[in-house]
């Protein structure tokens, strides 16, 4: 059979009745062509698979029950009605609850925390990032930390010994002035970062907290001897209930738990000091 007698060549029309492929039993189908070029080159336009349509149809309906149902989850705990909350007695020990942390602040601390674990848990959370501060080199700043966290019974003791920690002389050592200021060029970086919390002890009046923490420490700049590090340690802190809100009775410190150090590179000095500079903390809350 030469090439002319294949349908869409030497000018035969589509679907003669001559050709030995359109008797029935044999194994060719006749096919009409049709206008618009939606064919494959000669003229013959490509089989349409009624399977295929099938699963192009269940797709889309599965599809559409999916965006269905996930409009109907997503109105649900809107008006804090619906919303499943979770299990207190499976919840991971730093598992988020969702409730509030705080109230309000006092200056720039976070304060008016739940009188129960979980707001003693924030308490300390966020009271270790303040005793963790830059603020705690400059005796000002220390002294309104200390009297914003302290239990009233305890001001006196706790801002004496901190004031003995922090003192000029430790400063100089790190290359501070004695008000705690960078030497120009400078960026000093003292920041501390809960990593969790965990209750050693409560009761309605008292409770220990321990939190681990991940600190940042020491002097940005190119003539810097003290560039910044980071270490893991916890902070206890042992907490009284006022009537009001949880305040520090005592602190102290303990070096890890410390993972491996990972592959990052180090960034360059500058890079540090502009990310302490326009990176802010948070408020802590279990």
């Amino acid at each position: 059979m030469s090439q002319g007698d294949e349908r869409g060549y030497g000018g035969n029309e589509p679907g003669r009745t001559d050709d030995a492929y359109s008797t029935l039993g044999g194994t060719r189908q006749t096919r009409t062509r049709l206008p618009g070029g939606d064919d494959d080159g000669y003229g013959r336009r490509p089989a349409r698979s009624s399977r295929s349509l099938i699963m192009v149809v269940g797709v889309v309906v599965l599809l559409i029950a999916a965006i269905a149902f996930a409009n109907q989850g997503g109105g649900r705990g809107s008006d804090g009605g619906n919303e499943k909350k979770p299990d207190a007695a499976g919840a991971g020990p730093t598992a988020a609850t969702g409730t509030k942390p705080v109230q309000g602040k006092n200056g720039t601390i976070a304060s008016g925390f739940a009188h129960d674990e979980q707001g003693a848990q924030s308490a300390a959370a966020n009271y270790a990032v303040a005793l963790g501060s830059d603020g705690m080199f400059n005796t000002a700043q220390r002294h309104s930390i200390v009297q914003s966290i302290a239990d009233a019974s305890k001001i006196d003791e706790l801002q004496s010994g901190f004031d003995a920690d922090y003192s000029a002389e430790f400063a100089a050592q790190i290359g501070l002035t004695a008000d705690g200021k960078a030497p120009a060029g400078s960026t000093f970086v003292n920041r501390t970062l809960p990593a969790g919390t965990k209750v050693k002890s409560y009761s309605a009046g008292t409770a220990q907290v321990e939190v681990w923490c991940v600190g940042l420490f020491g002097l940005t700049g190119d003539k810097s001897t003290k560039p910044v590090t980071n270490g893991w340690f916890t902070v206890s802190m042992t907490l009284t209930w006022d009537g009001a809100d949880w305040k520090v009775l005592e602190t102290g410190q303990k070096q890890g738990p410390t993972p491996v150090t990972g592959d990052n590179p180090v960034s360059g000095s500058d890079e540090i000091a502009d990310a302490v500079n326009q990176f802010g903390g948070f408020t802590y809350a279990r």
